[in-house]
This record gives C-alpha cells, sequence and structure tokens, in this order.
C-alpha cells in the first residue's frame, strides 16, 4: 500500500487524523507511523490516530481504535468520538436515527448528530471506584475524593473519576506556572498503574468550570472530552459545582450534564482538511 487517504478533524482544538479501517482486520498504520503522523514539525500533526474498525455486531455502526501521539492505545476520547461521528456521516454510513452506536476499549458509547451541527455524546457511567480508576491512592472498593496528593513541587488534594480512562482532578485557585511538568509527573506517578490524565480545575460559579488539561499519552491539549466529563463528575462529589455546567477548556466550552447515572457531552466536531498519506515516507 503506496499511499492512504485520511481526513484530520478537531473537536476544539483536540485534532485527529481519521482513517477508514473497515476494509482490513489489521491497523492500516504501526503505532511508529501514528507516532510520525502525529509530529507537528515532520507529520500532519495531530493529538493522535483514529481508525474506523468494522465491528460484528450488527446493532453496532463501528468499532473505534484510537493512537495517541506517543504510540499508546487509549480506551476512549470524547473529543475523538465526536469527530468520528461527523467522519462517518460524511463517509455516507447510515445512522441509527441520527446516532452511530460504536464500541470502543471503554465499551459502548453513541454519539448522536444533532440540527444545530453539534454532537452529543452518552459517555455512560462514572467509575468511581479505585479500582476500577484504577489508583493506589484509596482501598480498591473506595471512592478518592480530596485525597491529599504530593509530588515534586506540588501539594494539593486530588479527587479520581473514570470515563472509561483515568481522570486526577485537581481544583485549584490557580493554575501552577509549572503545570505542564506537573501534569507529567502526575501522568506518570506509580499510584496510578495504567498512567493517568491530569486536569486542573478553577471554579467560577456553580455551572461555569475552566480546566487545563494535560493528556495521558499526548501532553497539553486543547480540550478533552472525558476529562471534562470527570470534570464535572468530580466537581458535583466535591461540592465545587452542579449539573449542568460549561467547562472551558483552552480551545473552547462543552456542555456537560450528569444526573446521577449516566454523563451527556455536547460540543462540536469540525472538519479541517482531507489528505492522501504515502505510508512509506512515515515507516
Amino acid at each position: 500500500m503506496a499511499s492512504l487517504d485520511f481526513v484530520k478533524y478537531h473537536g476544539l482544538g483536540n485534532d485527529f487524523v481519521l482513517i477508514d479501517n473497515r476494509h482490513c482486520p489489521q491497523l492500516l498504520l504501526t503505532r511508529q507511523q501514528v507516532k510520525a503522523v502525529c509530529d507537528r514539525n515532520r507529520g500532519i500533526g495531530a493529538d493522535g490516530v483514529i481508525f474506523l474498525h468494522a465491528h460484528p455486531d450488527p446493532e453496532l455502526s463501528a468499532e473505534m481504535v484510537i493512537i495517541n501521539s506517543d504510540g499508546s492505545e487509549a480506551q476512549m476520547c470524547g473529543n475523538g468520538i465526536r469527530c468520528l461521528a461527523r467522519f462517518m456521516e460524511c463517509l455516507g454510513i447510515p445512522s441509527h436515527e441520527g446516532t452511530y452506536p460504536l464500541w470502543t476499549k471503554a465499551g459502548l458509547i453513541v454519539p448522536t448528530l444533532l440540527p444545530d451541527g453539534q454532537v452529543r455524546v452518552d459517555m455512560g457511567k462514572p467509575l468511581l471506584l479505585a479500582a476500577e480508576i484504577p489508583t493506589t491512592l484509596a482501598a480498591p472498593g473506595e471512592h478518592v475524593l480530596n485525597v491529599p496528593l504530593v509530588v515534586e513541587g506540588f501539594t494539593n488534594p486530588v479527587t479520581c473519576v473514570s470515563m472509561g480512562n483515568p481522570h486526577a482532578i485537581f481544583f485549584v485557585q490557580a493554575v501552577p506556572e509549572d503545570w505542564q511538568q506537573v501534569g507529567r509527573r502526575i501522568e506518570l506517578d506509580p499510584r496510578f498503574p495504567e498512567r493517568t490524565n491530569v486536569h486542573f480545575v478553577t471554579v467560577e460559579d456553580d455551572h461555569t468550570l475552566r480546566v487545563k488539561v494535560w493528556e495521558r499519552g499526548a501532553g497539553p491539549t486543547l480540550a478533552c472530552g472525558t476529562g471534562a466529563s470527570a470534570v464535572l463528575v468530580a466537581a458535583v462529589l466535591t461540592g465545587q459545582a452542579k449539573s449542568p455546567a460549561q467547562v472551558w477548556l483552552p480551545g473552547g466550552s462543552l456542555t456537560i450534564t450528569w444526573t446521577g447515572d449516566t454523563v451527556l457531552m455536547e460540543g462540536p466536531a469540525q472538519l479541517a482538511f482531507h489528505g492522501t498519506l504515502d505510508v512509506a515516507t512515515f515507516s
């Protein structure tokens, strides 16, 4: 295979290369090739590559496989799945009355295309027990709410939530100047055996939160859909905010609603460009 068609989408600046992989059982790029494609100086540039993969269940539209820019695999990506839904629409794949039930490493996730161009995603139920997240900051069957955490140069209570992938949320009066270095250290902290996404959150009011994002496997990104969802859950559980809320990320805002059951996320997904890559160039 000499060349490969792709599209690039972004959700609030969280950007992805998307590839239609339905007709091949293996991924059309290796993890090393994904790292090269995501390089912002020598490649296309992206926070990750999303492969649209076939799924044997006829009740499902397809499967999402996402490889981060560092070559690791993510269980799920909220911004990415919105982009994938719009990509499927452009490919002419029939929806289920406006929805695309998709299998992910985090289980079934269902995005819905809205008439105003937004995409609403049922993110499922948050996982709150330490063993589910996973983290060793509490006993396996306990919640991790405002647990003291100390890393080099940073001390702050942490609340942990999984939206199919792990998130460590810190409510702060002001985001530390060295938040990226702190985020990297926390991502790799051994108390998070599968590493973790890291979020520094300031509270504006009961329904407005602002977040700086350090994504596991990608570093600082302009937005994180699973992260915004986890942040609202953590804010409600700790009395910092109420549902629904506007969660402001560097790239823009997402509307997050948590009823106590599933989490709903609503936001944009925008096409950046189409292209063709020479596979050999990225080998």
